[in-house]
């Protein structure tokens, strides 16, 4: 068995970023940020920005449309087998 030094270890690490294109997304993002005429006063922002995260999501409100739209599809889901039960009641009459 052979036990990697650290150096080692870093090598490979920047060898799989490099790789993997992380190296090269991380360079043009600190360019783009380097060039930016008016640096922006949040630079982590603008770096996410850059690497797609989304922005300006308010997670809370989207936990509340979740939680309404749940309870709305709960609602119609009892109301559509009250309803196919007096479908059935009714035919059941015709009969």
């Amino acid at each position: 068995m052979s036990v990697q030094t650290t150096e080692q270890k870093k090598e490979e690490f920047r060898k799989y970023l490099e790789k993997a294109g992380v190296v090269d997304q991380l360079t043009k993002v600190l360019v783009g940020l380097y060039e930016e005429p008016e640096k922006p006063s949040n630079a982590i922002e603008f770096i996410k920005k850059c690497l797609g995260a989304p922005s300006d999501t308010d997670v809370d409100q989207l936990k509340a449309d979740n939680e309404e739209l749940r309870r709305q599809k709960q609602e119609l889901e009892k109301k559509i087998e009250a309803l196919q039960r007096e479908l059935e009641h009714e035919r059941a009459k015709q009969q």
